[in-house]
């Protein structure tokens, strides 16, 4: 058994593999690196076979996405540590060290990931995880280094390695044992903000997690579904909704539900009123699905911790116009 095993989910990604997965195995030197792949059509299972003889993979029969995707490549695996990584990351020199490092030596710790910058835009960090996740007291997550839409520049302003909220799904490493004990991802979710959900079941069971900078990664972004994709707004706005229905104390679900649902019909509006009217109707689609599945979503809240204090991001970047982490 590998102490790490670097997992890519691969879904009609060949183009990234060709880029990408030379860089996972010249820099990940006594890890396993497996492709679990989501039932391409793109010839990507082909690809590797035929030029990556020693790469293991795992061919799932149909798109289980991100999160069903995982959860069912991961029960085939034996590691310490699963190292989950979009098939869109290039990886440095050295990446792995710190992390195992990290986790060999801090037991209460069940994750952490490095440093993202874009790829496309290296002195930028990157929206998916940034130097670490949080969430708002609405439950809308931003990072150290994004905030809504705006991405820092890296200037080494947050290099100090500091406990976050949540883990970015784009480069997480977790302990196997505890990623199984808390669930795993929850498979309705697809994609979007099942990291988050992880996480916050992490924490319910006492385990901490790290953003460690002095490692770091560069990510595309938007690899297998793009920004303007009319689905992405919906599984975001739906899963939004999922993730505070099965993890806020009830109290604070009372109250914060409503708001949240508000918020969203104002984006709905404005959607409308920019004329992105598939946009409008996905945030609709969001609430339908999340109020079919209420009570699916309700039995779900079976590890229930107090939420994380934090500020109104609304009122911090709309009004007060802070728009770095460090200005909160």
């Amino acid at each position: 058994m590998s102490k790490t095993a670097v997992v890519i989910l691969n879904y009609n990604g060949k183009a990234y593999l060709e880029k990408f997965l030379p860089l996972v195995i010249e820099h990940s030197t006594g890890a396993e690196v497996v492709v679990a792949d989501n039932a391409s059509s793109d010839g990507s299972i082909e690809f590797i076979e035929n030029n990556f003889q020693t790469i293991r993979t795992i061919t799932l029969d149909k798109n289980f996405g991100y999160a069903g995707g995982y959860n069912e490549a991961l029960k085939q695996i034996e590691a310490e540590y699963f190292l989950l990584l979009n098939s869109d990351v290039a990886v440095t020199q050295g990446w792995l060290d710190p992390m195992e490092a990290f986790l060999d030596s801090h037991p209460n710790y069940g994750a952490c990931q490095p440093k993202i910058k874009a790829y496309n835009q290296q002195t930028l960090f990157e929206y998916a995880g940034a130097c670490g996740g949080f969430i708002d007291f609405l439950g809308y997550p931003f990072c150290r280094g994004r905030i809504f839409n705006h991405t820092e520049s890296d200037e080494g302003q947050y290099n100090e390695a500091i406990d976050i909220f949540w883990s970015s799904g784009a480069c997480m490493m977790v302990r196997s044992e505890l990623f199984f004990q808390a669930g795993g991802f929850d498979k309705d979710f697809f994609a979007h903000m099942e990291e988050i959900d992880l996480c916050w079941r992490i924490h319910s069971l006492n385990y901490l997690i790290r953003c460690l900078p002095d490692t770091e990664v560069y990510h595309v972004g938007g690899g297998t579904l793009a920004k303007s994709s009319p689905f992405k707004t919906y599984l975001n706005f739906r899963n939004g909704l999922y993730l505070l229905i099965k993890n806020l104390p009830l109290v604070k679900l009372l109250v914060k539900l409503p708001a949240r649902v508000f918020l969203d019909w104002v984006a709905a509006i404005k959607f409308l009123f920019d004329g992105n009217i598939k946009h409008s109707l996905a945030v609709m689609k969001a609430h339908f699905s999340v109020i079919g599945n209420f009570s699916k979503t309700i039995k779900k809240r079976a590890l229930i911790s107090a939420a994380p204090k934090s500020k109104l991001m609304i009122y911090e970047y709309f009004l007060k116009r802070n728009k770095k982490y460090s200005d909160l």
